[in-house]
């Protein structure tokens, strides 16, 4: 039987903000939670400290591992707050059923906390650039999302020699973008500034043209001779840097990729949408070199107290016992890496996302990292064998506005296949544990 639990005022919980063993709980959507202002409320963002636990999780069947994951223990005073009553009501009768006893609902977000500017918030820095399946719909059909101050869009549906992809399936309006024609087979490097230039001209993108990317995560199979074919939304993200790169000034990507279409119960096409090529891209590629570093600055960063180059990748392959690919033979690390643990193999990322494919709650991902020396305040260098992964970690701090973010493109492949020095085995002092 449903129970009413206590509300608390907004004093009060200003009160607790720096109480440590109360978990302040966010129930909306990780849009709302990132920035988006989705009920006309005065700021966008998050109170200070609160955790995102979505009300859309509370369907999962593994929904506490989840709570556990984020250290909410029943030890833990809850505050629960969302845009209605009724949805933190929910999610506070859960946690009862879960065995958490002190548990009280804030009920004035919208109208205290968000109104007024002395009550703290916090929200991710470029939360614009990582948007809904509610923002794209509304681009698409009215023109008028918040934030787009544009009369140009290109949606791409990002795959990697995987038109079924696509075709079985995509977002109305949405072309398909094969990242072959961003980046190059013979190195997975992105491709020259000339062919890049052609290849986003043919699929009608410009320098200020806003381009929205996603994907469609298919369980890769590591037995099929291209896995990566099957794990479109990094490759999504893969593309995102490289346009950054080019030069488009408005790169998005739909949070969640099409999972987050899907489960918005928004309708599909299975139609194949032409490419309306355009003449002239309208600007240098590259017109942000600083975002890419090659292997020449890659070891300058080894060697300087100032950078970091991170290592995306699996334990398995960090420590060598496999490279993670099928088409890579030599196994190791670059000797000074830091290990950035993406999660299980070459084609997932499950440390960086949430289960529903969303991008993992930022000052999580923030915290592992300051745990191990990443940090806003040094050059840091992202990679993994071949560009996807270390990207999407990229895309990750730059989302968080950290100043200084690079991919390192070649990766270990590259560094691999230059018979540059490397490590195997478990080396001193690294962090290893799950994420």
């Amino acid at each position: 039987m449903s129970q009413v639990h206590k509300e608390t005022s907004t004093q009060e919980l200003l009160s607790q903000l720096k109480n440590k063993n109360i978990k302040i709980i966010d129930v909306r959507s990780v849009n709302a939670y990132n920035g988006w202002k989705l009920k006309n409320e005065k700021r966008g963002g998050h109170i200070q400290g609160a955790k995102s636990l979505p009300i859309k999780w509370s369907n999962y069947i593994d929904w506490i591992e989840i709570v556990r994951s984020k250290h909410i223990v029943p030890e833990n005073d809850l505050i629960i707050y969302s845009y209605s009553f009724e949805d933190s009501e929910k999610i506070a009768n859960l946690f009862s059923k879960a065995g958490y006893n002190n548990i009280k609902i804030y009920n004035h977000f919208i109208d205290e906390w968000s109104a007024l500017e002395k009550y703290p918030m916090e929200q991710l820095a470029r939360y614009k650039q990582l948007v809904s399946p509610e923002w794209v719909k509304d681009l698409i059909y009215e023109k008028s999302p918040q934030e787009y101050h544009n009369n140009k869009f290109v949606i791409c549906h990002s795959h990697y020699l995987n038109r079924d992809a696509y075709l079985t399936g995509h977002i109305p309006g949405a072309i398909d973008m094969d990242t072959l024609a961003l980046e190059s087979p013979e190195t997975w490097n992105r491709r020259s500034p000339e062919e890049l230039k052609q290849a986003l001209e043919l699929h009608g993108i410009s320098s200020d043209t806003t381009v929205i990317l996603y994907g469609k995560f298919m369980s890769p199979d590591n037995t099929n001779e291209f896995p990566g074919s099957a794990a479109g939304h990094i490759g999504a993200i893969r593309n995102a840097f490289i346009m950054m790169y080019a030069g488009v000034k408005d790169v998005r990507v739909l949070n969640g990729g099409f999972q987050s279409w899907i489960d918005a119960g928004f309708k599909i096409d299975t139609n194949d949408i032409k490419k309306i090529p355009i003449s002239d891209f309208g600007a240098m590629i590259p017109s942000k070199p600083e975002l890419a570093v090659d292997i020449p600055e890659a070891k300058e960063m080894i060697l300087s107290d100032n950078s970091n180059l991170v290592c995306v990748r699996s334990w398995p392959e960090y420590i060598g016992e496999v490279s993670g690919y099928n088409y890579i033979e030599k196994t190791g690390r670059i000797p000074g890496a830091i290990f950035g643990n993406c999660g299980t193999d070459a084609y997932h990322m499950e440390n960086y996302r949430n289960l529903d494919h969303t991008i993992r709650e930022f000052h999580e991902v923030e915290e592992i990292w300051k745990e191990v020396g990443i940090t806003p305040d040094k050059h840091n260098a992202f990679y993994c064998g071949t560009g996807w992964r270390g990207s999407e970690a990229f895309y990750n701090a730059w989302l968080m506005g950290w100043p200084r973010v690079s991919v390192f493109d070649g990766g270990w492949f590259e560094w691999s296949n230059e018979n540059n020095p490397f490590e195997t085995g478990v080396p001193e002092n690294v962090f290893i544990e799950n994420n």
